[in-house]
């Protein structure tokens, strides 16, 4: 992985610490994002907005048919 770091460094002209702080600080912003988007989707469960599986599986299905599902809500 330091070797990529590197040729990454070199192809963009920047230092390896530069390289490394903008790859840290995307993947902090993602994860943020992403126990965000948990934490909301536990308080759906949490409140009963949950579609049923079966409901979701029926609609998958019906997909490659000629009369799909409307989608489930």
């Amino acid at each position: 992985m330091a070797d990529k770091v590197d040729q990454m460094a070199a192809r963009l002209e920047r230092s390896r610490g530069w390289v490394i702080k903008q790859a840290l600080s995307l993947w902090l912003a993602q994860e943020e994002e992403r126990n965000c988007l948990t934490l909301a989707a536990l308080d759906d469960v949490t409140s009963g907005q949950v579609i049923d599986h079966q409901a979701v599986q029926a609609w998958a299905d019906s997909l490659s048919t000629d009369n799909p599902l409307p989608v489930p809500r």
